[in-house]
């Protein structure tokens, strides 16, 4: 991701924002913690964030290094795909990542997702972390095209 938080400052305002957000009306972006269902471990965070009036939305996600490639990701991902067509109605899903992410890649099209675009240059990197512009590939769903 190219956001934070990074420190314990910021995970609280992130924290806070989420909060006061499930309260929005309209409300326009749903917030999850991702947990082991064992222990009930925070590993991650992911959300559905409605844009065109609530028609469409944006996917995005992010996941501690140390649970990648156990299946986590996509099982997220195909919940948030399923409450945005099933529970939202929504018309249109996207999700962006950074075309040097292979995993991410993989969980959107392991979910239904198709490339539909390659941007150069397109999102800021992390300062003193990534380059400053990095490329993006943009994947979508419409909801006919879903399959739970």
């Amino acid at each position: 991701m190219t956001w934070g938080p990074y420190d314990e400052a910021g995970t609280r305002a992130f924290l806070k924002t989420a909060i006061e957000r499930q309260n929005a009306t309209p409300r326009t972006s749903y917030m999850f913690a991702i947990t082991l269902k064992e222990s009930g471990r925070l590993i991650g965070h992911c959300g559905i964030y409605l844009t065109d009036e609530g028609r469409q939305a944006v996917l995005g996600w992010i996941l501690h290094r140390d649970y990648w490639n156990r299946g986590y990701m996509t099982e997220c991902a195909k919940e948030l795909l399923r409450f945005g067509f099933e529970d939202l109605r929504l018309h249109r899903i996207v999700a962006y990542c950074n075309t040097e992410n292979g995993a991410t890649s993989r969980v959107m099209e392991k979910c239904g997702m198709r490339r539909e675009g390659a941007f150069k240059k397109s999102k800021r990197g992390r300062p003193g972390i990534d380059k400053e512009w990095n490329d993006e590939y943009l994947y979508a769903i419409l909801a006919e095209e879903w399959r739970p």
